[in-house]
């Protein structure tokens, strides 16, 4: 259980370093594509890098962040072998990291960077009438649809595969 947790944490940092990558450092609007749609018709493209070698970092940076997620698909599936895991064992590793993961990115993504600290609209004040006023980010709806259906749908599909081999 301690290793799961660990790797719900590890898995978190990975989407974050992912986050800060994309948004502050590659800057393209392509990775905006789960943004609303009145966000999307708003954003400039960015052809002047924030810094000398700022998107090559950003995606040294993904790069990493890619890694740090496989490992963690990797581990989780490897300690599960090494301990025996049946199904539920598998499903519980699994639905774990996905919860963790989903709470995490509701309330310091959604909630706290886009609502409260405004990290998105620094890099693209163009977005911020869209943001203006808003209490909660913009997909409440999916993000529990995730939460509560289709995360725990992937973890036991995930868990039957695993269970065989």
């Amino acid at each position: 259980m301690l290793l799961t947790i660990f790797l719900a944490i590890v898995f978190c940092a990975a989407i974050t370093i992912l986050l800060i990558s994309a948004v502050a450092f590659i800057q393209n609007e392509k990775f905006f594509s789960s943004a609303p749609k009145e966000a999307q018709a708003l954003l400039k493209p960015r052809d002047t890098e924030l810094f000398y070698g700022a998107r090559k970092m950003g995606w040294v940076l993904m790069t990493i962040s890619l890694l740090m997620i496989l490992g963690v698909g990797v581990i989780s599936i490897w300690d599960g072998f090494r301990s025996g895991y049946g199904f539920a064992g598998f499903f519980v590793r699994f639905v774990l990291i996905f919860t963790i993961y989903k709470v995490y990115d509701m309330t310091f993504f959604d909630w706290f960077l886009l609502c409260r600290f405004h990290f998105f609209q620094y890099y693209f004040p163009e977005i911020e009438p869209v943001y203006n006023g808003r209490k909660y980010g913009y997909n409440l709806k999916s993000q529990l649809l995730k939460l509560l259906v289709i995360f725990p749908a992937a973890s036991a599909l995930a868990a039957w595969i695993c269970t065989l081999f």
